[in-house]
């Protein structure tokens, strides 16, 4: 991972959006089900939003910006995908005002998602 990247993570996590920080305080510290999420981190050439390791699933805010079908955001969701990760985009208004459907669907990919590592087929309970 290269320095600027981190180094941009850093300045992303001083410098959240207010729909960022709002979803944040319900992530942070294993809030959500025990599960660690990071904030702003970098992956590959890309910075999450939020994101949780475990489960590989990578949650986006996305404001206005992102309403005209965003090549980017596509390319990178797909790269993403490629890597093994889930993407989970919620609209700034939606976070605002309907946290506790946003976290709900947090809630059911964490619970759901499979474990990156089963145990073998004989192995299982």
């Amino acid at each position: 991972m290269g320095k600027k990247l981190v180094n941009t993570g850093r300045n992303l996590r001083k410098n959240s959006t207010k729909v960022e920080r709002h979803l944040w305080r319900y992530l942070r510290r294993n809030q959500l089900e025990g599960f660690k999420f990071r904030r702003q981190q970098p992956i590959g050439r890309y910075i999450a939003d939020f994101v949780n390791f475990k489960r590989k699933i990578v949650i986006e805010v996305d404001g206005g910006q992102h309403a005209i079908g965003n090549t980017k955001d596509r390319k990178r969701d797909k790269w993403l995908r490629e890597e093994g990760f889930e993407v989970l985009r919620f609209w700034d208004n939606d976070v605002l005002k309907n946290i506790e459907g946003v976290l709900e669907v947090i809630r059911d990919k964490l619970l759901l998602s499979p474990h990156p590592n089963p145990l073998p087929q004989g192995e299982r309970e």
